[in-house]
């Protein structure tokens, strides 16, 4: 998970700059299943080991969405994991999960753990460090990690060292890098940390430049920004180009921000994929979402959204954020939301596997 609640408006500061934002802003760091059968312990202990004689498998496979989680302990503690599967009957795909630059090293074994449970280890690459505090509690002030330090040079052998750890494995990885960039609560964000506009893509595109010299090709570029909001910075202009990424994620949530009143995942999502296919036809992913219980409406909003899903055929995946950050979003914690998860994903279309010869779809989904 995200480590630290961005977009969730704790502070004042983005309290001020949310208002009338009527979605809202979020961000955090922190298995039965009908798509397969539960793991096994040894497998979960172990490599991944993949089928080299099988040929590759399309993820998703062509009209399929894949459903995944993002938990506060990631590959260090799998208990929300469980917890959700025994809760929905579903094992997720996909296990998203953050790692910061602070501590300048590589873990294979994270990301080993999450492959032996047939899942696709996905990345939150966040360039600061999170247990660092500054004024009001913002994490968005912190010179060392300013993106034009990441673009000329500075990070550039820890970046090697990731690359080539990832570069050794198996199996794909997604690097979700620098998300959420159009905001302000993060030190990447070009409206923070002295950032200058046109630095986010110069970093973005310096860390991308060296894994490809490096010859990593393991690797699914997501580009995530948050659902655009008033004095969010605009889309394009932080975008790297379709050559540099293979997926677009989104981070949209209902009930941050203050915002108690019901909105749906079409009035969250419309108006920011609206403006994303005006520049790229990258297949999407919502790659953060959750939804608050407050007025008692969590349920209806899970089965609301599996409803919706199917008219949007650009997007083929979707995270859960399964953790408490402010708010309980958790759909283990909640039986009626648990129950309305199990029935939206028992619909053929989420029976989606990954294996170690997964190949990601990198073009946009026919009507998307």
């Amino acid at each position: 998970m995200s480590r630290f609640p961005v977009g969730k408006v704790t502070i004042v500061a983005v309290t001020a700059a949310l208002v009338g934002y009527t979605a809202f802003v979020v961000t955090r760091h922190t298995q039965h299943s009908t798509a397969a059968p539960p793991p096994s312990a040894s497998a979960s202990a172990g490599r991944p080991t993949p089928h080299r004689s099988a040929p590759p498998v399309p993820f998703p496979k062509p009209g399929t969405v894949f459903l995944g989680l993002n938990t506060s302990q990631g590959p260090y503690d799998f208990s929300d994991v469980d917890h959700f599967s025994d809760a929905t009957g579903y094992r997720p795909s996909v296990l998203q999960f953050a790692v910061g630059w602070a501590a300048k090293n590589f873990d294979r074994a994270a990301f080993d753990k999450v492959a032996a449970r047939d899942m696709l280890p996905m990345m939150s690459w966040e360039p600061w460090n999170y247990q660092e505090t500054g004024p009001a509690n913002s994490h968005g002030d912190q010179p060392e990690y300013r993106l034009a330090r990441i673009a000329s040079g500075a990070f550039d052998d820890y970046i090697r060292t990731v690359a080539k750890g990832i570069g050794g494995l198996d199996y794909p990885v997604a690097i979700r890098f620098a998300h959420e960039m159009n905001g302000f609560w993060y030190p990447w964000c070009e409206q923070s940390n002295g950032n200058q506009p046109g630095d986010y893509v110069k970093a973005w595109r310096h860390v991308h430049d060296i894994f490809t010299q490096a010859g990593v090709h393991n690797v699914i570029w997501a580009w995530s920004p948050n659902v655009s909001y008033a004095g969010s910075a605009p889309l394009q202009e932080l975008y790297p180009g379709d050559q540099y990424v293979d997926w677009v994620g989104l981070s949209g949530y209902y009930g941050t921000g203050g915002v108690k009143d019901y909105v749906s995942f079409d009035q969250i999502f419309d108006s920011t994929l609206t403006q994303l296919h005006q520049f790229t036809g990258k297949p999407i992913v919502v790659t953060e979402t959750g939804a608050t219980d407050a007025i008692g409406r969590k349920a209806d909003w899970v089965k609301q959204a599996f409803q919706q899903l199917p008219s949007h055929p650009g997007i083929i995946g979707v995270i859960w954020f399964e953790a408490v950050k402010e708010l309980d979003w958790r759909i283990a914690a909640s039986p009626a939301a648990a129950a309305a998860f199990r029935e939206g994903a028992s619909d053929p279309r989420y029976r989606v596997a990954w294996t170690p010869n997964s190949v990601a779809r990198t073009a946009a989904p026919a009507g998307g």
